[in-house]
């Protein structure tokens, strides 16, 4: 679930009422989590990342275009813009890990090739790698695979390019809000004993519904050992304070945070604000102090929405310099500095 200037799913309003009522209407079983929650490596801390993103939210009806790349880029080229935009991710913000969207036009089709660039260059520059298939658009923007027939054969082909890449890592589907809980739990088991030759800890298992809870994939035995990834978002709600924000993303995660990434969060960065300073009258500024400092306090690992993505005001990198050989600057030094707190590093808000 990601802001995005020209949105098509409910309104932030309606989207943080749906939410509520998710929550609420989750059993005491399913937030305690179980055994099955044992975490893959203890803590998730070794993510520190953002996410590259598609101009168009990653929805799309054809292939996923990064910002900054072109279709019409040779691997070579996707490779060498690539590997400037991981190393400016690195410099100017600390990151090793970037997750990218796929989908079947992307993979399936002659954009794969030079596709391949981006999640080669990254690697080669040490950084983790998460790719997560991304529903299209219009009336197929409504949380369940679009088609199975082109799904499978997509995954078939991302497992044998990288199965053999320790740092390339796989989540089947980002936030599968077509499906019940129960629903989603069964099909990542399939994708699961679909892929048995991939290890279970470079298995990215999304909550359920807009991967605004892990509680229920946690609690799944047939899931052990795989990481969940979590979405938590300001919009969700007109205002929060801080520590009800705390609240609110602690009853999403459970006892599960040993196995949790949230691999989206996110809050204006263009717009002036200054996180670095409490505000307890606005709602962003609380939200983004609030995850960073849980995130930190439960030792997890999270990925910013977005690192890149042009025209999203929440973006934290914008794109600079010669447009074959990029760069990034940062659009808003106090969520940077944010992101490392929860990272483990920087200062705390000061007064």
């Amino acid at each position: 679930m990601r802001k995005t200037p020209t949105r098509t799913r409910f309104s932030p309003r309606l989207r943080s009422a749906f939410v509520a009522v998710a929550i609420a209407a989750l059993s005491g079983t399913t937030l305690a989590g179980s055994p099955a929650s044992a975490a893959p490596s203890g803590d998730t801390t070794q993510f520190k990342g953002v996410n590259w993103a598609d101009p168009r939210d990653n929805f799309a009806d054809d292939p996923v275009v990064l910002s900054g790349l072109s279709t019409s880029d040779t691997y070579a080229q996707t490779y060498t813009k690539a590997s400037r935009v991981i190393s400016a991710f690195r410099a100017n913000l600390g990151a090793n890990t970037v997750r990218l969207p796929i989908n079947p036009y992307t993979v399936n089709g002659s954009y794969w090739k030079s596709y391949r660039g981006v999640i080669d260059a990254a690697t080669a520059k040490g950084f983790k790698v998460i790719l997560s298939y991304w529903e299209g658009t219009g009336p197929r923007k409504d949380g369940f695979i679009d088609d199975e027939a082109t799904f499978w054969p997509m995954w078939d082909t991302v497992v044998k390019a990288y199965k053999g890449n320790s740092r390339v890592y796989f989540e089947p589907m980002n936030e599968p809000h077509g499906y019940t809980d129960t629903e989603w739990a069964d099909l990542a088991a399939k994708w699961l004993d679909t892929y048995p030759s991939v290890p279970r800890n470079r298995i990215f298992v999304s909550g359920a519904g807009y991967n605004d809870h892990v509680t229920s994939v946690c609690a799944d035995p047939r899931l052990k050992g795989t990481y969940l990834s979590l979405h938590h978002y300001g919009f969700w709600k007109e205002y929060a304070t801080y520590d009800q924000w705390v609240a609110d993303l602690k009853v999403r995660i459970g006892d599960c945070a040993n196995r949790t990434v949230a691999d989206e969060f996110g809050a204006h960065m263009t717009t002036g604000f200054d996180y670095n300073k409490p505000a307890p009258d606005n709602n962003f500024v609380n939200f983004m102090q609030a995850v960073t400092d849980t995130f930190r306090e439960l030792k997890m690992g999270s990925v910013y929405w977005p690192g890149l993505r042009t025209g999203d005001t929440y973006s934290l990198q914008k794109l600079t310099g010669d447009p074959a050989r990029p760069w990034l600057a940062t659009t808003n030094q106090s969520g940077a500095d944010r992101l490392a707190w929860g990272w483990g590093r920087g200062k705390p808000v000061r007064p």
